[in-house]
């Protein structure tokens, strides 16, 4: 792989990670996901079936031999619903990579960060390998990785918005100080956000409403595949420095007067 993407002790080579609500049937979900690209797929473990073998499976759908299940604590308010959802996913089964969340709020989605913090303390003690959703806040990111967080996940915006990244600044403070991976959650609308996330310097972005809720979803999703890449490739690159001014394209050295 020219650039693989590095998340606790794997390699993959997309950066997109998708989550799988809001489709009409898991067959759609399998469909947009082929079209992302994506090989680590997110999934709430206390809304989607998982673990009943008598009823039809999300995971059936998603053989392990391809993607990377990332369980999720999506709709949990407390440090034990958290923790104890992730214990359900690993005897389950899935593994000890975990995306947690604990939420604050009923309107906002917005992470109560004590409580993640809280928890992903208690997580990472027990052998889990925690990738936290958590506001774009520069400290509690340093404290996450501080604890022994595989990844930090700020929002872009709240979850679902489709409004985009909000506050570019934090995030690149977050970055450059950041040992670990630096994951986008939440808040991306469009192909252009996501774009943004990686030309800034995110190692990756998670997204599931901005692909699930688009009128063609599975055009959505390779739209997102081929946004990640192109971000991806001008971070790398470099870009030009913006200035107020204009700059002539052409050299001005030798010009016949």
């Amino acid at each position: 792989m020219d650039d693989p993407f590095l998340l606790a002790g794997r390699t993959y080579r997309s950066r997109l990670i998708v989550g799988t609500g809001k489709y009409a049937s898991f067959a759609e979900t399998r469909k947009a996901i082929e079209a992302s690209g994506a090989e680590i797929v997110t999934v709430a473990v206390r809304r989607v079936n998982i673990t009943d073998p008598g009823k039809e499976n999300l995971l059936e759908h998603l053989p392990s031999d391809r993607f990377t299940i990332l369980p999720n604590t999506a709709g949990c308010y407390t440090v034990e619903d958290a923790v104890r959802t992730c214990r359900l996913a690993r005897e389950a089964g899935v593994g000890t990579l975990v995306k947690l969340e604990v939420i604050g709020d009923e309107r906002t989605l917005f992470p109560d960060v004590p409580a993640t913090i809280e928890a992903a303390r208690v997580l990472v003690k027990e052998g889990f390998q925690v990738l936290p959703y958590v506001t774009d806040d520069p400290i509690a990111c340093k404290r996450l990785e501080e604890i022994g967080c595989a990844a930090v996940m700020p929002l872009a915006a709240p979850i679902g918005s489709g409004l985009g990244i909000r506050n570019p600044f934090n995030l690149r403070i977050i970055i450059e100080q950041s040992r670990v991976p630096v994951i986008v959650d939440a808040g991306v609308g469009t192909a252009s956000h996501a774009a943004e996330a990686l030309e800034l310097g995110c190692d990756a972005v998670l997204m599931n409403t901005a692909i699930a809720g688009a009128k063609d979803a599975l055009l959505m999703a390779e739209a997102m595949r081929l946004a990640v890449e192109a971000g991806r490739k001008a971070f790398r690159a470099g870009r030009i420095p913006a200035k107020l001014y204009a700059t002539a394209s052409s050299p001005l050295g030798g010009i016949i007067r």
